[in-house]
C-alpha cells in the first residue's frame, strides 16, 4: 500500500475509535480513541503510517495552550517550584541506577540500549538519540511506546480514584467564542515558534518552540485565551494515533520479551515517581495532584494534555517535564561517548 492509502487507513481507523469512545461517554475520547482503535489492529496485524509534520503541526496546539497559561501571575510563581524543581535530578539517577542494570543484566539488551530504554526522555527523543548511538531502534521504540501508553491509561485512572478529580475540565472555549484576532495570532506563533525553534535546533521545536513565543505574547497582553477547545481535541486525536502506531508489525516474541520487559520497568518507575510526588507533598512544594502529574514519566504532549483536562497548575505540571526532559537529553552524548566502547567492544 502506498503512504497515502496507510495514512487514510490509519485516519479512519483512529476517527472509528473516537467516535465510538464519544458515542460511549468514555473519558478522553479524542485520546483514547484513536489510541485504542489503532493499538487494537496493530496488534491484529494491520499497517499504519504516521502522518509526519501534521503530527508535528498538532503537538504545536499543545505548545500554544502551555504557552498562553503563563500568565504574569503564574511567572511570579516560579521561584516557588525551585524546592521540587530541585529533586528531579535524584529522581533520574535512580531512574538510570535501576533501569539500566535491569534492561541489560536481567532483559539482555546492549549497554546503549539499556540506557535509552531506561531514560524517561521524550518518546521520539529517545529513539532518535538511541539509534544514533548504535542502539536498537525498534526496542526502543516498543519499550517507550509501552511507557507512554501504560502512563497515559493508569494516570486518569488514578486521578479519579486516588486524587478525586473529573476529566471534564473545559478545555477551552468554543472556537466561535473566540476572537478571530486572536486565533490567528495563535496561529502565527504556532508557526513561528515550531520553524524558528528547527531553524536554530530547539529541541522539541514544535511544542517548545509555540510555548516561548505564545508566553511572551500572553506576558506581552497580546493573547488572554487558551487555542480552542476543537484545538486541542485534535491535538490529543494525533498523539493516540502515535501511541497506537508504535505497536505496528510487533511479533509474539516481541511481546513476550520487549513488550513486558517496558511493562516490568513501569512498576519501577511507578513506585519511583509515587515516592518523590509523596515527598514533595509531605514537603509542602506543591498539592498532591500536581505532584503526581509532575513526576509521572510520561511524555510532555501527553502529560500537557491530562494537566489541562483536570485544570491542574499548567505552568507547575510542565516546568518539572521540561526539566527532567532537559537533563536526560544533555545527558544523552556523554552516554553515547561512555557506552559505545563497551557496545563494540
Amino acid at each position: 500500500m502506498t503512504t497515502l492509502r496507510l495514512r487514510a487507513t490509519t485516519f479512519a481507523v483512529a476517527a472509528f475509535g473516537a467516535f465510538v469512545f464519544w458515542m460511549l461517554a468514555l473519558p478522553l475520547p479524542f485520546l483514547f480513541g484513536p489510541m485504542a482503535a489503532c493499538l487494537i489492529a496493530a496488534l491484529g496485524g494491520a499497517q499504519f503510517a504516521g502522518f509526519g509534520q501534521i503530527t508535528a503541526g498538532a503537538r504545536t496546539i499543545l505548545g500554544v495552550a502551555v504557552g498562553t497559561s503563563i500568565t504574569p501571575e503564574v511567572a511570579a510563581q516560579l521561584p516557588s517550584m525551585a524546592g521540587s524543581i530541585a529533586l528531579m535530578p535524584l529522581y533520574i539517577f535512580l531512574i538510570a541506577l535501576i533501569g539500566v542494570p535491569f534492561f541489560h543484566k536481567i532483559c539482555k539488551f546492549d549497554p546503549v540500549t539499556s540506557y535509552y530504554a531506561a531514560m524517561p526522555g521524550g518518546l521520539q527523543d529517545m529513539i532518535l538519540f538511541g539509534e544514533e548511538a548504535g542502539g536498537n531502534a525498534r526496542v526502543l521504540s516498543l519499550i517507550h511506546a509501552t511507557r507512554v501508553l501504560v502512563i497515559v491509561t493508569v494516570a486518569p485512572i488514578m486521578l479519579i480514584s486516588v486524587y478525586g478529580v473529573s476529566l471534564s475540565n473545559p478545555i477551552g472555549q468554543p472556537a466561535s467564542e473566540l476572537p478571530l484576532h486572536e486565533m490567528a495570532v495563535m496561529v502565527v506563533a504556532a508557526l513561528v515558534g515550531w520553524k524558528g525553534g528547527e531553524r536554530i535546533g530547539l529541541f522539541g521545536a514544535s511544542i517548545l518552540g509555540p510555548m516561548i513565543v505564545s508566553a511572551a505574547l500572553t506576558m506581552g497582553g497580546v493573547l488572554h485565551s487558551r487555542p480552542p477547545q476543537e484545538a486541542i481535541w485534535t491535538a490529543q486525536f494525533f498523539i493516540g494515533v502515535v501511541i497506537g502506531v508504535y505497536y505496528v508489525g510487533v511479533t509474539l516474541r516481541e511481546l513476550r520479551s520487549v513488550v513486558l520487559s517496558g511493562l516490568a520497568f513501569m512498576v519501577v518507575l511507578a513506585v519511583l515517581a509515587a515516592c518523590f510526588a509523596e515527598i514533595v507533598t509531605l514537603l509542602g512544594l506543591a498539592p498532591a495532584m500536581e505532584a503526581f502529574l509532575a513526576f509521572a514519566p510520561g511524555g510532555q504532549a501527553e502529560m500537557t494534555v491530562l494537566a489541562i483536562v483536570v485544570g491542574a497548575d499548567l505552568g507547575f505540571v510542565i516546568a518539572h517535564h521540561l526539566t527532567r526532559i532537559v537533563l536526560v537529553i544533555l545527558g544523552a552524548p556523554i552516554a553515547a561517548r561512555l557506552l559505545k566502547p563497551k557496545a563494540s567492544g
